[in-house]
């Protein structure tokens, strides 16, 4: 009797052991879930988190590409009016050019005209000079 109830024991506790192995399986199973879905939120959250980041990050760069496209386009413009200016200034040099080469001649005369007009003014004077010595040496003459 002594061996069935021997055995009936050892049947018992090799069942507590199967069920505490049991439990604890279960509670290693539970807490690894527990841990993977902790594990999957927390990749979740980072991967979001990353993705705004991203997401701020391509937005600036984007802003940026628009800013300086709509800088490039001022420029185009600016640069078209300094060329309209550019081409205006071209036009009004030729017509002054063109104006001048007209006038050139008529330049050339009163060029020549001043210089008659003061080799006139220079003899005017030498006459002047020489009058003024003719009528000295005439009251001269006329006092002896």
């Amino acid at each position: 009797m002594d061996d069935e109830g021997s055995t009936k024991v050892q049947v018992d506790d090799s069942e507590s052991k199967d069920d505490a192995k049991s439990e604890e399986e279960t509670a290693e199973a539970c807490a690894t879930e527990d841990e993977s879905h902790r594990i999957f939120d927390l990749c979740e959250d980072m991967f979001e988190k990353a993705a705004a980041y991203l997401r701020g990050e391509l937005s600036s760069t984007a802003d940026e590409y628009q800013l300086l496209e709509r800088l490039n386009r001022l420029t185009i413009a600016k640069y078209a009016d300094m060329a309209n200016l550019a081409e205006n200034l071209s036009a009004t040099m030729t017509d002054v050019n063109h104006k001048y080469q007209n006038l050139e001649p008529y330049l050339t005369q009163v060029e020549q005209l001043e210089q008659s007009v003061t080799a006139l003014e220079q003899a005017a004077y030498k006459l002047d000079a020489y009058s003024k010595r003719l009528e000295a040496k005439f009251k001269q003459l006329e006092r002896r």
